[in-house]
């Protein structure tokens, strides 16, 4: 049965189906919609905007729909705008409750017919499963309202530039949105007027604090190097990945500095053959993920891709793919606990940590790792991580 939510945050539960709006007892056998909502967590339900591959209403729309859709989104628009202008927070209120009934319910339907539209012509993708986990991750990620504020951050109030910054920062910013579709390789994006967290300069995260005791940051060491080492399918190294290379790729000729230079400057290089050995051998690696002008990962996706970026491809999205699951996993394991999962920084997944969940950080760590090797950090900002132990 199609259906709609009627916003977007868990606690404010309005469904919209077969010509009705329901606000408590819901419809069962509710299976296809736009896109996840929050409000229905056990429900095995199915996203046209994931089978889309992350396409807006109109991009989706027919063309019979279009004309209506159009008259719908511009109403809907004007009614956003009142709201701004009367400085109600459309993030502290039930959209139901500001928006007339029979507005809502025709709107529901026009996307109730978009979504039937897309179930009918777009092919469920072969990593569907992988971006319904990413998708719920990074919703669940929205929902949580950052700690912002200027505490001992001194020195980013020494220059107007920098206080400027610092203040529009946490004035203008109480959330981080991820773009799951932003670019081909699955790399994060953040969507405009949400705190640019991937994009930051270092020192501004500072301002960013946990809601409960610390964070934990949990970072692979080497993400991209054993991305590739897995990809081959052998053995990961159980020590410093850079270090490994130095003993026995560049026989102790280099330090660990320069090894990891000359690493990524062989990889990332497709003239390059310096390092090809039995261990790393780019060749063997392409021949296996590359055919046709198209690189299809362990995670399913599948990039078109000409030869001088296909390893960049493949290396990135692989691993892109890898930090998504494992944080969709930790995001499952934190559930009901006060601990959430609060941002993801390429290859780093930082939680906001409550010192009651301590018996669960081993399993976190291990989850995570998965047969790579991670360190993790902690802190009382977002800057200053010092290494941690458990």
């Amino acid at each position: 049965m199609y259906f709609q939510t009627i916003d977007d945050k868990s606690e404010c539960v309005g469904i919209y189906t077969n010509g009705r709006l329901y606000f408590d007892d819901f419809p069962t056998e509710l299976t296809r919609t736009w896109r996840y909502g929050g409000s229905l967590k056990d429900k095995d339900v199915e996203y046209a905007w994931i089978r889309g591959h992350g396409k807006d209403l109109r991009s989706a729309c027919s063309e019979e729909l279009s004309e209506e859709l159009e008259k719908l989104q511009r109403k809907m628009r004007a009614y956003t705008k009142t709201f701004r202008i009367a400085k109600v927070n459309l993030n502290e209120h039930c959209i139901f409750d500001l928006v007339p009934h029979d507005f809502l319910a025709r709107y529901c339907d026009v996307k109730n017919q978009i979504t039937e539209h897309v179930f009918e012509t777009i092919e469920k993708p072969a990593n569907y499963d992988h971006l319904v986990k990413a998708h719920k991750l990074l919703y669940n990620i929205r929902q949580n309202r950052l700690n912002l504020n200027t505490t001992d951050c001194r020195s980013l109030l020494l220059s107007s530039q920098k206080r400027m910054k610092a203040q529009d920062l946490c004035s203008n910013y109480s959330y981080i949105d991820y773009n799951l579709f932003g670019t081909a390789t699955g790399r994060l994006t953040t969507l405009p007027g949400t705190f640019p967290v991937l994009t930051l300069k270092k020192e501004f995260r500072k301002l960013l604090k946990p809601n409960n005791d610390l964070f934990v940051a949990l970072d692979y060491n080497g993400a991209e190097v054993r991305t590739f080492i897995e990809l081959c399918g052998a053995d990961q190294p159980d020590y410093d990945i850079h270090e490994w290379n130095v003993r026995n790729v560049f026989s102790n000729s280099l330090t660990r500095d320069e090894a990891k230079v000359e690493f990524f400057a062989w990889l990332y290089n497709p003239d390059s053959n310096a390092l090809n050995n039995d261990f790393y051998d780019k060749k063997k690696l392409l021949d296996k993920w590359y055919k046709d002008g198209y690189i299809i990962t362990p995670y399913q996706r599948k990039m078109e891709v000409d030869d001088w970026r296909a390893m960049n491809y493949l290396i990135q999205s692989t691993t892109a793919d890898r930090v998504l699951a494992k944080a969709a996993i930790i995001d499952e394991m934190l559930e009901g606990k006060k601990s959430f999962v609060s941002h993801i920084l390429h290859d780093e997944v930082v939680i906001d940590y409550s010192d009651e969940d301590r018996p669960l950080i081993k399993d976190v760590k291990a989850a995570f790792e998965d047969g790579y090797l991670s360190t993790m950090k902690a802190g009382k900002n977002y800057f200053e991580l010092t290494g941690m132990e458990i």
